[in-house]
């Protein structure tokens, strides 16, 4: 059985050996790539790729090398595709997590107006403009 992130890091914090840690745990640790999770989230939102190139202002060649495992998209990058194919908050999160880059936090202005356009299902372009109308910086 997996287990989440507290638990984990509570057993970390105790353990006196790293290989026991990691040998009781080795189930629990996250395995799917940028990719894999990509595609997997991808899948079910009723659109191509192409529209997702689209929707997140990248090319057709750049997604499809990012679902290819050929390309690693940065952080911001990572927020344009996952609002680009109608990702909730969650998702984003876990994808942003999986990518090695930190999760948004509603602490951050920034981070804040993405969060609230992707809770409340907001194209890009209307999280741009949010952004640039409170002086942030775009995502595209």
């Amino acid at each position: 059985m997996k287990k989440d992130a507290e638990t984990l890091e509570s057993e970390l914090r105790r353990a006196s050996q790293i290989e026991d840690y990691l040998a009781a745990n080795d189930e629990s640790f996250v395995e799917e790539t940028v990719a894999e999770l990509m595609a997997r989230t991808f899948v079910g939102k009723g659109i191509t790729k192409a529209e997702l190139a689209r929707r997140s202002g990248s090319s057709t060649v750049y997604v499809h090398q990012v679902f290819a495992g050929r390309r690693c998209p940065s952080r911001d990058k990572v927020i344009c595709l996952c609002i680009g194919m109608g990702a909730d908050l969650s998702e984003t999160q876990d994808l942003l997590k999986a990518a090695g880059y930190a999760p948004l936090y509603a602490t951050n202005r920034r981070d804040a107006v993405v969060m609230f356009g992707l809770m409340h299902g907001k194209a890009l372009e209307e999280i741009d403009e949010k952004l640039d109308g409170n002086q942030l910086e775009m995502l595209s």
